[in-house]
């Protein structure tokens, strides 16, 4: 079942093909080794996610399996007894909130992570303020990678060279890579026309790993799916000159405010790099004139103050007076689902009344 953080969760029908071709290209992109390890016996998985979701039940899973791997399992994420467990394996696999946890042990360091391959995060953005402090604690890069429940894997940051792109071995912060192998991906405009490099457009794909369709919804699979085959993903995102992906966000998320449209994630960004600020969300609501505003949710790091006016204060400085949000709230939280998913449409049900 899908996570159901734009609407109700709808079955996938995935097949034992589409399962075992998204194994098979991961075991080989991400570097599963059957020999070396902390006991010699090959690659040890720390599994630390819930397996009602595709992350943990197929691609953490599925990887160990299809590899002969040993799984250290956990029912529950404990961030100190995950750290206990890094000197008996090599891989292991998070969303987001689990390495902003990790990042709070003072347990931490380089050493105790020098068994470890692969340190993999999906399901949810990574801030890049993650991404970097992981790097200067532990020694390694995070590998983003991007995927659906109804796809699987989509796109990776490479593990080692990647041949078909100048074997690039970059892993990108804010990227989620390359297309997989046997993996198309495409950008589009609403009337579904291929959009130039750079350009934000609709994500398609299509593949071996590509479900079958909805759960007794026959009219939802054919409007999931173009004339020529190609599932639209709902995300919205672009391909640079490098050919790395970038998720911007869900088209359901998109702001169209006054006729131009605003990328949440872009005002996102802004606001994650001001002093103090943990993370923020930037959600659309109505507005007599503008049909749509921006309504940004922010929270604030430990021990740290915000002033809402001075958010927008600044993006005023930075950004075109049409993304700027018309009100910013500084709150403890933000409302997630399981997998660490901000559930913008609580967000939106909360605050749709603002302006009315």
């Amino acid at each position: 079942y899908t996570s159901g953080t734009t609407g109700r969760s709808k079955g996938a029908m995935l097949t034992h093909g589409n399962l075992l071709s998204n194994a098979v290209t991961l075991k080989d992109y991400w570097g599963w080794t059957a020999t070396g390890g902390p006991d010699g016996r090959g690659d040890v998985l720390i599994h630390a996610l819930p397996i009602f979701h595709v992350h943990g039940l197929f691609v953490a899973i599925h990887g160990a399996l299809i590899n002969g791997s040993k799984m250290i399992w956990f029912a529950k994420f404990d961030p100190k007894a995950v750290l206990a467990a890094m000197p008996r394996a090599t891989v292991f696999m998070g969303v987001p909130t689990l390495y902003v946890r990790l990042l709070a042990e003072p347990g931490l360091t380089k050493d105790a992570a020098k068994n470890m391959r692969l340190f993999i995060a999906g399901s949810a953005p990574l801030l890049i303020e993650t991404f970097t402090e992981w790097q200067q604690r532990t020694g390694h890069t995070i590998l983003e990678r991007y995927g659906m429940s109804e796809t699987i894997m989509l796109t990776s940051n490479p593990y080692a060279a990647d041949k078909r792109h100048a074997g690039q071995t970059e892993r990108r912060g804010a990227t989620v890579g390359f297309p997989l192998p046997g993996v198309g991906l495409r950008v589009v405009d609403d009337a579904n026309k291929p959009l130039p490099v750079g350009e934000i457009g609709n994500i398609q794909v299509q593949g071996p790993n590509v479900f079958k369709g909805y759960w007794r919804m026959p009219e939802k699979t054919k409007e999931e799916f173009t004339a020529d085959g190609w599932f639209k993903t709902g995300d919205v995102g672009k391909v640079d000159a490098r050919d790395y992906v970038s998720i911007v966000g869900r088209s359901k998320d998109l702001i169209i405010s006054g006729g131009y449209n605003v990328y949440p994630a872009e005002i996102e960004g802004y606001i994650n790099d001001m002093p103090g600020v943990a993370e923020s969300a930037l959600v659309g609501v109505p507005h007599p004139d503008f049909g749509e505003v921006g309504v940004a949710v922010v929270i604030a790091k430990p021990g740290a103050s915000l002033n809402p006016d001075a958010i927008v204060a600044q993006l005023k400085s930075q950004l075109a007076n049409f993304k700027i949000p018309k009100k910013c709230f500084v709150v403890p939280e933000l409302p997630r689902n399981t997998m660490g998913k901000v559930q913008k449409n609580l967000l939106r049900e909360q605050y749709k009344g603002l302006f009315a």
